[in-house]
């Protein structure tokens, strides 16, 4: 034990390499666990859709959207989403798959559906960047 100091002082980089990490970890977990929402990754997400009549909700503006976008998504861009919210009720006890571009814009809108009654919110881990990166395929208006 009295050799640990010095070994700690030799290592210094793999201690602060070590502690970036738990640090990344922890945040990570925080925020899943304190929002309550989950990401799916794509592959999840077409067994969602394709078993448990999950939707995908496309937030991303037009231009965007209009670029590719997963097939049968509903398209409301970030801005209209609370606007909309009476006629998403309609899908508030199936599973909901919020989608944009990659993770983030998606995430606030998990949680607006989540504070409405939406019982079954995730979260595209990745957005549509992810659904590419898995060749899923995207139709293009």
């Amino acid at each position: 034990m009295d050799k640990f100091p010095e070994f700690v002082a030799n290592n210094w980089y793999l201690f602060i390499a070590l502690a970036i990490i738990i640090f990344m970890l922890a945040k990570d977990m925080m925020s899943q666990g304190m929002s309550g929402i989950k990401n799916v990754e794509p592959t999840l997400a077409t067994q969602m859709i394709n078993h448990d009549n999950a939707i995908i909700l496309d937030v991303r503006e037009e231009k965007e959207f209009n670029e590719g976008h997963i097939l049968n998504s509903i398209h409301i861009p970030l801005k209209s989403v609370e606007g909309k919210l009476k006629e998403l009720e309609k899908y508030k006890n199936r599973p909901v798959i919020v989608n944009c571009r990659s993770g983030q814009r998606s995430m606030t809108i998990c949680s607006l559906l989540s504070k409405n009654g939406f019982e079954k919110v995730f979260n595209m881990g990745g957005g549509i960047m992810a659904w590419k990166n898995a060749n899923l395929p995207i139709n293009k208006a």
